[in-house]
C-alpha cells in the first residue's frame, strides 16, 4: 500500500461518473444525513482536511471474480440501495475500500440530489420525498457559530426565494464554469448583479478553485489482488466511527464464493420484501444472516469472520429458498399477531419460531390453516412473554442457543412450557413474581412494551384488523388541573389523575375505525350512544376489564385502581399458570 499524488474533487467526481470508481459489495450503504454533507462542504472552503481515503487498484482479471456497486447520485430515504455495475471485465477499476460516505456526497452535491423523508407525511406519499439540491447563499455567511459558510438542501422552489441577505447558487452548476477562464464567473455575477459584492465574487471563486484546482483528495492505493489481505486492511481501517458490521462483510464474502445466487442482492431484496408485510418491519441483513447461522445448526452463530468461511456460505446458499420461506412465513405470522416494527421490541426473539417452522417444514399455511391454530396461540403467548421479559437482550447467542437445542428436541409442538422450565431460576427466567406484573401497569401509552401487555389482557382479538391503544377516559381531559376541576374531579385526587391518565389502566385496544369514531367524547356519553342494547353493553365492559366500575371521570381514580386490580389478576392468571 503506498501514498499516491493527491487529486482534485473535479477529478474524483470524473471518476465515479466514468465508473472508474466503483464500491466493493463489502461497503455499507449511504447513511449521511443533508447537514454532515453541508458541513463537510463547509470544511473545503474553509481549506480544513477532511481526510485520508483507501482505494484498491483491483486488475481486470480480478474485477471478473468479484462484484462491485456503483455510487448514489440522486439519493432519496426510502430507496437507499447502490445500483450494481455491469462491468465487461477487460479493464481494471478503482474500488473504494475507506472514504465511500465522502465521495458520496461530493457525488450527490455536484452531479445528483438529495431527497429525504418530510415529518408527518406517510411512507407511500411521493409528495414526501421532495428532490432536494445543495445551494451555498453567495451574499452572507451561515448563522451558525460553527460554520462560514452557508450551504443548504433546498428544492428549486425554494432556491428562488431570495431577498437583500439571500441568493442561492446551486453548487453543481459550478461544473458548468471553465476553470481556465475566469470571466465566465465574472459574467455570471454581473448578469444577477452581484459584481459589486465581494463576498458573492470572493465565495464563487473560493468554490471553484476547491473543486477544480486543489488536489485535497488523499489517498492510499492497495495493489495485492488477494481478498483476505484486502479484507484485513478493510477492516482496520473502519475500525473507527461507524462500526463495521460482520453482516457487510458477509455479503461481500458471499457475493464472491456464492456461484447460483447473487448473495447480496438476494439478502437485500428479501429485507425490503420483508418489511414490507402488513404495517411494515424493521428488519435489517443482520437479522436475516443471524437467523440463517442458526436456522442452518451451525456450532458457533456469532458474527465472527471465521464463521463465514465457504463451507458454511455453501450450507447457506443450497437452503436459502427454504431460510427465506421460514422466516417470510414467521413474519406474517408475527403480523397476524399485531406487530408492527413499533410493538416488535426484539427483532431475535422470533428467530426461535422460524427455527421452529424450518424444523418442521411448515409452510405459509401455518398461518391460517385451523389445524395450527392452538400452537399459533401458544406461539403468540410465548413471544409476548419473552418480549416483556427481555429475554433477547445483552447477550442473545447464549439465549438463542439454548433455545435451538430445545426445540431441535421437542418437535411435537412449539416447546413454550419446556423453554419455561429450562430457563427457571437462570438470568433468563420466564416467570413473573407479583412485583414484576405490578410493573407491567406502568407502562404508558405508546411505549415500547405497551401492546404486549394489553396483547395478553386482549387474546380473542383479531390483530388482522388495525388496533389502536386508546384512552379510555380521553387524555385531552388531563392537560390541566382547572380543566379537571371543571369536569368534576376533587381537587385532591387531582395530581393522581395528572400521573396515572396515561398507564395501562386507562388505556384499551379499539379497532381503528372505532376508536376514530370515539376521538375526544367523554367516555360515558361514546359508551350509550354506541351500545344502546344492554347485552351488547354488558359485553362490552367484560372485554375491556369494566364490569362493576364507576365510569364518570368524576371518579377516575376509584376507576383506575379497580381496574388496574381486575387487570393484575388477569396478568397473573397468564403468567403464573
Amino acid at each position: 500500500m503506498s501514498f499516491q499524488t493527491p487529486i482534485t474533487i473535479y477529478d474524483a467526481i470524473k471518476n465515479i461518473s466514468s465508473r472508474k470508481y466503483l464500491l466493493p459489495a463489502i461497503q455499507r450503504e449511504f447513511v449521511w444525513s443533508e447537514e454532515q454533507i453541508e458541513r463537510l462542504f463547509d470544511s473545503i472552503m474553509r481549506g480544513y482536511p477532511i481526510g485520508s481515503f483507501l482505494f484498491w487498484k483491483v486488475s481486470k482479471e480480478s474485477v471478473k471474480k468479484y462484484q462491485f456497486y456503483e455510487f448514489i447520485c440522486h439519493y432519496h430515504q426510502g430507496k437507499t440501495h447502490n445500483q450494481k455495475a455491469v462491468l465487461l471485465g477487460d479493464e481494471e477499476i478503482i474500488s473504494v475500500l475507506d472514504g465511500q460516505q465522502r465521495l458520496t456526497s461530493l457525488y450527490i452535491a455536484l452531479k445528483g440530489s438529495y431527497a429525504s423523508k418530510v415529518p408527518y407525511r406517510r411512507w407511500n406519499d411521493p409528495a414526501a420525498f421532495p428532490k432536494k439540491y445543495l445551494y451555498l447563499n453567495l451574499l452572507k455567511e451561515a448563522g451558525d457559530e460553527d460554520l462560514n459558510y452557508d450551504f443548504r438542501f433546498l428544492t428549486e422552489e425554494d432556491a428562488k426565494k431570495r431577498d437583500e441577505n439571500t441568493f442561492w447558487f446551486k453548487v453543481g452548476d459550478i461544473l458548468n464554469f471553465d476553470p481556465q477562464d475566469p470571466s465566465q464567473i465574472n459574467d455570471y455575477l454581473i448578469e444577477n448583479q452581484l459584481a459589486t459584492n465581494k463576498f458573492a465574487s470572493r465565495t464563487l471563486f473560493r468554490l471553484s478553485d476547491v473543486i477544480f484546482k486543489r488536489p485535497i483528495i488523499n489517498y492510499y492505493l492497495e495493489e495485492d489482488q488477494e481478498l483476505d489481505k484486502v479484507l484485513n486492511v478493510f477492516i482496520r481501517v473502519n475500525s473507527g466511527g461507524t462500526q463495521l458490521s460482520y453482516s457487510d462483510l458477509l455479503l461481500s464474502i458471499a457475493t464472491a464464493q456464492w456461484d447460483e445466487k447473487d448473495a447480496r442482492e438476494e439478502i437485500i431484496n428479501f429485507v425490503d420484501e420483508i418489511n414490507s408485510v402488513g404495517r411494515g418491519f424493521s428488519f435489517n441483513k443482520d437479522f436475516v444472516l443471524k437467523t440463517c447461522l442458526v436456522l442452518c445448526d451451525f456450532n458457533d452463530i456469532r458474527f465472527k469472520v471465521d464463521n463465514f468461511n465457504k463451507q458454511n456460505m455453501s450450507v447457506i446458499q443450497d437452503n436459502w429458498d427454504k431460510i427465506k420461506e421460514s422466516i417470510r412465513t414467521t413474519v406474517e405470522l408475527i403480523n397476524t399477531f399485531g406487530f408492527d416494527y413499533q410493538t416488535l421490541t426484539s427483532n431475535n426473539a422470533i428467530i426461535p419460531i422460524a427455527y421452529y417452522l424450518y424444523k418442521k417444514d411448515l409452510k405459509n399455511n401455518f398461518v391460517t390453516s385451523v389445524n395450527f391454530r392452538d400452537e399459533r396461540e401458544k406461539i403468540k403467548k410465548w413471544l409476548h412473554i419473552v418480549l416483556l421479559k427481555q429475554t433477547f437482550g445483552g447477550n442473545s447467542d447464549y439465549i438463542l442457543s439454548i433455545i435451538r437445542d430445545i426445540i431441535r428436541q421437542n418437535l411435537n409442538g412449539f416447546p413454550a412450557e419446556i423453554m419455561k422450565q429450562r430457563l427457571k431460576g437462570t438470568t433468563k427466567s420466564l416467570d413473573f413474581g407479583d412485583e414484576e406484573i405490578e410493573n407491567l401497569l406502568e407502562y404508558e401509552y405508546g411505549k415500547k412494551y405497551t401492546f404486549s401487555v394489553l396483547a395478553l389482557l386482549y387474546p380473542t382479538l383479531d390483530y388482522n384488523n388495525l388496533f389502536h391503544q386508546d384512552h379510555i377516559h380521553p387524555k385531552s381531559f388531563f392537560t390541566s388541573r382547572e380543566k379537571l376541576l371543571k369536569l368534576g374531579v376533587k381537587p385532591e385526587d387531582i395530581d393522581f389523575c395528572l400521573e396515572n391518565y396515561n398507564k395501562i389502566p386507562n388505556l384499551q385496544l379499539l379497532e381503528g375505525n372505532i376508536n376514530m369514531s370515539k376521538s375526544a367524547k367523554p367516555f360515558m356519553e361514546w359508551l350509550y350512544e354506541n351500545y344502546k342494547d344492554d347485552t351488547a353493553k354488558n359485553q362490552y365492559k367484560e372485554l375491556h376489564y369494566l364490569t362493576g366500575l364507576d365510569l364518570p371521570i368524576v371518579n377516575f381514580k376509584e376507576f383506575f385502581c379497580k381496574r388496574r386490580e381486575l387487570m393484575k389478576n388477569r396478568l397473573r392468571q397468564i403468567l403464573v399458570s
